[in-house]
């Protein structure tokens, strides 16, 4: 499968699993939501999971995707970039979380609840730029 059909595999997906660093070296998997666009995978992440700590500390990381019948596939790879946590229903962060929740659900009922939520929650964007992607179609 050509890069760019891998690529377009990674933007007709939401969902797909983020792989990430355990201190020991092992992988640790997350199942998420997730939004690609102009060459990067966005996720939310809370601030204190452990997905979260293993990419501080190494940001390297890969996200799998599935076509439905699990055959087609595509694994893209990068270092992650770390938003900082949300601090206040009116900050950048917040307004990313909004952008990525409306690219990934569409239209919120209470975006203002949905602000607050992200506050309380410590929610954060990761942005994973692709630097490889590989798989099969």
């Amino acid at each position: 499968m050509s890069d760019s059909s891998l690529r377009e595999l990674l933007a007709a997906g939401r969902h797909g699993v983020l792989v990430t660093l355990k201190r020991d070296g092992r992988p640790q998997l997350s199942n998420i939501s997730y939004a690609f666009a102009d060459g990067a995978v966005r996720i939310s992440v809370t601030d204190e999971r452990a997905k979260t700590r293993n990419l501080r500390r190494d940001p390297r990381a890969s996200v799998h995707v599935s076509r439905a019948d699990f055959f087609a596939y595509a694994v893209a790879e990068g270092e992650a970039q770390l938003s900082p946590v949300a601090a206040d229903p009116g900050d950048e962060t917040v307004d990313q979380l909004v952008e990525l929740y409306r690219t990934i659900q569409g239209e919120h009922d209470d975006w203002d609840e949905y602000r607050a939520a992200m506050v309380r929650d410590k929610r954060l964007v990761v942005t994973l730029p692709v630097e490889r992607v590989y798989g099969m179609g």
